[in-house]
């Protein structure tokens, strides 16, 4: 028999004498301490100290031993019954019961509690019931009507349960449910679904719960049977088969698709789909999931055989073929400085992840990255490569960056006052057909920050690098200013700055506000950026982003030179639920134009353009962002972008338009483009919500004379109704695509999608 420990809540019990029929742990009725249990039989303790500790979960003889908590004690001599009454607590290791009652027999060793019992194993879930009967293991035995609530999430409710002898719980009559039977108001409300079964049996050894007889209601109907169901208590997935998916699309007819999860340990798994389309062959998919020591990794697969189109008309067709999509990707940490990051992706044909809607992306990008990281330096050795997706665009020109290395050493000790940090970088550019570019560079920069007795932060930056290039077949690069010339180039660089802020802070409006100028000083040395092969600094743009950058371009192959001055400033505003930033700046070359930047970058000559930006936020309710850049002649707007959001996280609205009207005909990939992006979403009923999107091309001949497009033209749009609960996510989507590329038909495509928590479904 387990001994038992007990310890009374209070210094002294709620009643005075013993109960009818009863003596008291102090004086035991109608016996001599000679009369109590022998020292063999479990003994029966009160304290009445309330700093004591528990006592150990078991004694030295391996006997569990449970600890007591009551208002009132008393104990019945004829029937050798120990009774604990009045906010009872027994707790054993990380097992607790609370009773109103807890009787305790010490002949047959049970323990019935009764009155709002709830009894917590160590596992944390939670069993409610009106009655239950435990063994002196403190294990449940018999129980009537209970509920248990699942440490994970989950609730499962029984007319009848009991436990057998293997320690496991079998319900009969039960139902499961992972919702909320409360409201946020504290309102008892009908689960939106639940799984009824005949029988349900509990193991606490495996944290598993397996369904006899089990069916899905939901909102009350019995929708489908569900053979062999079972969940884990501690939250983890279980292998079995998940919920099909419906959908209707231009392209592949009717597509239902089906999948079964398969978890061979908890840190591995593998998922299998199997997708049946009315016009076009099945496909199957796989996706492994491992999880390891040192990192984890996913690697997703899927495969058809099928005819594809690469134009429009579906009249140029290529025989039925092998086509499918490969994504692998993952991290390994191997020290706390050291790590390993690689990515694949790789499609069969340019249309495939399209037209069987798994990506819209028009490149894949494969990567592969070596990385130290410490408090004061940085090692990279990585490599990329990029398969094109857009029709009519050549692979063989698509370029492979291999290797890149980069190194950054920062002295820990200021160097003259202030930070010293060198670099070296390398890289190597190779095509199959095209110039081909291997570059190296090392670099030592210098920066100082001071503040002065008047509150200006003045900044003095000192860059030294040297470059090496090397490059052939430039003569196949379109763009003349990007070649550069063949063979072996080499470059110095010396670069000088001074920058300087000078905050104001003060009230208005009831807030506060920061109003701070800037004014920068950058003088470079003439370089010979146009003999230097341009690979990675062709974006050039000026933003509000790179207006008081040391280098205006966004690679390292280019560097602009001569002496600037770029002035500007901040100003903040602050107060109750709002806040305002603005930004606003120019900048002058104080020496000749520059042939490096192409016409409409806004720099092209000695004053640039202005550019700015507005944030405007309000609570979590609005947030309103506004970027532009200003014609420093006429003030035409030559970039305007906004991005608004408005509502709360259940209704509201998302606005995003660009404008590019820079008239840049120099180079390729510097086009105009005007897009609007719309999206909204508004709640009723509680749960249900409705919803659409869009996003559509505005530009015209005018600004590409490449595009048919009129000035609106749809490129995809979305409509929806959800539900969205607690514990159930269900909805239907209507989509159009507007453009067509390849086998990836123009046309609408129409989606189910259903979801249940805690049971894998999706």
């Amino acid at each position: 028999m387990a001994a038992l420990v007990l310890a009374s809540a209070s210094p002294a019990f709620a009643q005075e004498g013993a109960a009818t029929g009863a003596g008291t742990v102090e004086e035991p009725e109608g016996e001599s301490p000679s009369d109590l249990p022998a020292p063999q039989d479990p003994v029966i303790v009160a304290s009445q100290d309330d700093t004591q500790l528990p006592p150990p979960e078991f004694n030295a003889e391996g006997e569990r031993q449970i600890a007591f908590e009551a208002d009132i004690l008393s104990y019945d001599s004829d029937a050798d019954i120990t009774t604990a009454e009045g906010d009872v607590l027994l707790r054993s290791g990380d097992r607790s019961l609370r009773a109103d009652s807890v009787s305790w027999s010490q002949r047959t060793g049970v323990i019935v509690a009764s009155g709002n019992v709830r009894f917590v194993d160590e596992n944390g879930n939670q069993l409610y019931t009106e009655r239950v009967e435990l063994t002196d293991q403190f294990e449940a035995g018999a129980m009537e009507d209970l509920l248990l609530a699942l440490r994970a999430g989950g609730r499962l409710a029984a007319n009848r349960g009991v436990r057998e002898n293997d320690g496991s719980i079998t319900l009969e009559e039960a139902a499961y449910s992972a919702c909320a039977v409360t409201d946020p108001d504290g309102c008892d409300k009908e689960p939106s679904w639940r799984i009824t079964a005949e029988r349900v049996i509990y193991d606490p050894e495996d944290e598993r719960v397996r369904f006899r007889g089990a069916y899905l209601e939901l909102f009350g109907a019995r929708l489908l049977p569900l053979p062999g169901l079972s969940i884990r208590t501690d939250g983890g997935a279980v292998s079995g088969f998940l919920v099909p998916d419906l959908r209707i699309s231009e392209s592949n007819g009717v597509e239902v698709s089906g999948s079964y999860y398969l978890r061979f340990a908890d840190n591995q798994d593998l998922t299998v789909s199997g997708y049946v389309f009315s016009e076009a062959p099945p496909m199957v998919s796989a996706q492994w999931r491992h999880l390891t020591d040192k990192g984890a990794y996913q690697i997703t697969g899927y495969a058809t055989h099928s005819r594809r189109f690469t134009d429009a008309s579906r009249t140029d067709t290529f025989d039925s073929e092998p086509r499918g999509y490969v994504f692998a990707n993952g991290k390994f940490q191997f020290s706390p400085e050291w790590s390993l990051t690689g990515s694949l992706r790789l499609a069969s044909d340019r249309t495939f992840l399209r037209r069987y809607d798994i990506s819209r992306d028009d490149r894949l990008r494969s990567m592969i990255d070596l990385e130290r990281i410490d408090a004061n330096s940085y090692f990279s050795l990585s490599g990329w490569a990029t398969q094109t997706l857009r029709l009519g665009q050549d692979q063989d020109n698509v370029p492979v960056a291999l290797p890149v290395l980069d190194y950054r050493q920062r002295f820990a000790d200021p160097v003259a006052g202030g930070n010293l940090e060198l670099q070296v970088n390398t890289l190597a550019i190779t095509r199959k057909e095209g110039q081909e570019t291997e570059r190296a560079f090392a670099k030592a920069q210098w920066d100082l920050k001071q503040i002065t007795g008047l509150g200006q932060v003045v900044t003095f930056t000192g860059l030294l690098r040297g470059d090496v290039y090397h490059s052939d077949g430039n003569q196949f690069t379109q763009t003349a200013s990007y070649r550069g010339n063949p063979g072996w180039e080499t470059r110095g660089v010396a670069l000088g700055a001074v920058d300087v802020e000078w905050p104001f802070v003060g009230e208005l409006f009831g807030g506060e506000q920061v109003f701070t100028p800037r004014v920068q000083l950058v003088v470079t040395p003439e370089i010979k950026n146009l003999a230097i092969p341009n690979e990675d600094a062709r974006a050039i743009d000026l933003e509000d982003s790179n207006l008081f950058a040391l280098n205006r371009f966004p690679g390292y192959d280019r560097i602009e030179d001569g002496a600037r001055v770029t002035y500007g400033f901040d100003w903040k505003l602050r107060r109750p639920g709002w806040e305002l930033l603005t930004t606003l700046g120019q900048s002058y070359r104080l020496d000749s134009d520059r042939d490096i930047f192409p016409d409409g970058t806004g720099l092209s000559e000695k004053v640039s353009d202005f550019v700015g930006r507005t944030q405007l936020r309000y609570r979590d309710f609005l947030k309103l962002t506004h970027r532009y850049r200003l014609d420093k002649d006429n003030f035409a707007v030559r970039r305007n972008e906004i991005d608004a959001t408005i509502g709360s996280s259940r209704t509201y609205a998302e606005i995003g338009y660009l404008r590019l009207n820079r008239d840049i005909t120099t180079v390729e990939d510097l086009q105009d483009r005007e897009e609007l992006r719309a999206a909204v979403r508004v709640a009723f009923a509680d749960y249900w919500s409705a919803f659409g999107s869009g996003v559509f091309n505005l530009t015209d001949r005018e600004e590409d004379p490449t595009l048919t497009s009129d000035g609106f033209q749809p490129i995809r749009t979305r409509l929806g109704i959800a539900y969205q609960d607690d514990c159930l996510e269900m909805g239907a989507t209507w989509r159009r695509d507007y453009v067509s590329a390849g086998d990836a038909q123009r046309g609408d495509t129409f989606q189910l999608y259903f979801s249940l928590k805690n049971l894998g479904f999706r």
